[in-house]
């Protein structure tokens, strides 16, 4: 795989994620591309993870909140443009959330 496969496939659920990691271990030399990708796929999943957790109890508890639930559609749409910064072979961060990212996940090497 190349590293734009790579990078896009670090956005596809938790299961491309994991293919991309591990396939990203066999690239000689490292791939800063790729790398950046990892990083930006996995803090997503962990903050929409989290979210989703978050809203489940609120809305549960408060039924009069339901329109919290778009606040998936939102994070849907910041996946989407990671995609395309991942198809377009660019280290932008995914907008509003990506800069948290940039830095962590030292395993991400």
């Amino acid at each position: 795989m190349n590293n734009k496969t790579l990078s896009i496939l670090s956005y596809i659920t938790i299961i491309g994620w994991i293919i991309a990691f591990v396939k990203s271990k066999d690239i000689t030399p490292k791939s800063d591309l790729v790398t950046y990708h990892l990083k930006q796929g996995f803090g997503i999943f962990l903050f929409s993870f989290a979210v989703n957790i978050i809203l489940s109890v609120v809305v549960s508890t408060v039924t009069s909140l339901y329109f919290l639930n778009y606040i998936g559609y939102a994070i849907f749409i910041l996946w989407i443009f990671g995609i395309i910064n991942a198809a377009n072979e660019q280290k932008k961060p995914i907008p509003v959330i990506g800069k948290i990212f940039e830095d962590k996940f030292s395993f991400i090497n």
